[in-house]
């Protein structure tokens, strides 16, 4: 199969669907957006100085990898956050955003054959598209395992058949998810690797939205397969300070793993990718490195999601979620109800059939839709009063 044709059969990505929906109708009232996970909190307050300081570093090549003091930041993070001391030479890389590494990370690491077949790339449905994207790219086939209210909105990858097990090469993970913020527990997570340990693949963690959350910190991969004593390149890891630090158009994540995996990833990027510029690498380091900033964001969260669960008290399935921003509200049906959100309000919300794939003629995201808490708590409230008022009175 060619290049062009792998990609013939991709739907097209969520926001061209949502526009070419309702672009054609004229909102209901005054427009308000809540669709794309945005983060509107105010960025850390030193953010110009550092860059200002750091100026003269756009006239040289960037560290491809990371600058000493980045990988040293972002390491001291994760022994912090996680209690996991990864080696910033051999176990790091800084990324533009983490979804070159979700991308990159598949091209470098998954094999051509897995047991003299097809490999296969696990992805929980809803999903973040670049998951599939990038199973396609490779020539992997990708299998799309429902994550819904029965499996605590997590994929069950222990129930696929032994055959599709087997094949396997990489198995993403979201948690928390994206869209619905569940939370992979500790066993949850015991249970993935030791399953990736049983039938010979990796793991791909996507961690970016670990530092948004309502009760206790969630809980890490890397955390988990260190206490297993798993094999050392079973886990990938991603982060990004997009949600963590509310830096979105800064571009600047990470990728850990074991030495070899890493190893692997570097490489590619020395040939394809383009590392972060160096002024950049600097504002990233001193971002990791601080964490009022993060402690105040999600406090400013904590107060949306305690606001929408008194919006939506008594309405089964609309509760504000264990961890992101996003809220997962069940509907009839996901594009009908954002069409009639946008005619009769001008609330624009994303159909949850637009993150998901039809699997065998279902589709786990056509009854729902994704709803962003990004915006100001007083904004927030009025956009989820006038959906509520719109979609469950």
């Amino acid at each position: 199969m060619t290049f062009p044709e792998r990609f013939s059969n991709l739907p097209d990505y969520a926001f061209p669907r949502l526009r070419n929906l309702l672009d054609a109708h004229a909102p209901g009232g005054e427009v308000m957006h809540m669709t794309i996970g945005e983060p509107r909190h105010a960025m850390p307050d030193f953010i110009g100085e550092v860059l200002a300081e750091n100026i003269a570093g756009f006239a040289k090549y960037p560290n491809n990898n990371g600058s000493d003091a980045l990988l040293s930041a972002i390491s001291n993070w994760i022994a912090r956050r996680f209690g996991v001391t990864v080696d910033p030479e051999t176990e790091l890389m800084a990324l533009n955003g983490t979804r070159e590494g979700l991308m990159n990370a598949c091209l470098a690491l998954c094999p051509e054959k897995k047991r003299g077949k097809q490999p296969v790339v696990l992805i929980p449905n809803p999903f973040y598209q670049v998951y599939a994207v990038a199973a396609v790219t490779i020539g992997a086939e990708p299998v799309f395992v429902p994550a819904t209210r029965d499996t605590g909105f997590l994929p069950d990858y222990a129930s696929l058949p032994t055959e599709v097990l087997d094949r396997t090469a990489i198995a993403y993970i979201c948690s928390p998810s994206n869209p619905q913020g569940a939370v992979a527990s500790r066993d949850y997570l015991r249970a993935l690797i030791t399953l990736a340990e049983k039938h010979d693949f990796k793991v791909f963690a996507d961690e970016c939205y670990s530092e948004i959350y309502r009760g206790a910190p969630p809980t890490g991969a890397l955390d988990v397969a260190r206490e297993l004593g798993a094999d050392p390149e079973r886990v990938v890891i991603f982060h990004s300070l997009s949600k963590r630090s509310n830096l979105p158009g800064l571009r600047s994540g990470f990728v850990a793993s074991g030495p070899q995996n890493i190893h692997h990833i570097r490489r590619l990027r020395a040939y394809a990718g383009a590392p972060l510029p160096g002024p950049i690498q600097s504002v990233s380091a001193r971002v990791w490195a601080d964490e009022d900033h993060v402690i105040s964001s999600r406090a400013l969260y904590a107060e949306k999601f305690d606001m929408a669960d008194e919006v939506f008290a008594g309405i089964d399935g609309a509760a504000a979620p264990e961890a992101g921003f996003f809220l997962w509200l069940p509907v009839k049906d996901g594009e009908e109800a954002a069409m009639r959100l946008w005619t009769e309000t001008g609330v624009r919300v994303l159909p949850g059939a637009y993150l998901s794939r039809d699997v065998d003629g279902e589709n786990p995201g056509a009854s729902y839709i994704r709803v962003a808490l990004v915006a100001p708590i007083n904004e927030t409230r009025r956009g989820l009063i006038m959906l509520r008022d719109c979609l469950y009175t």
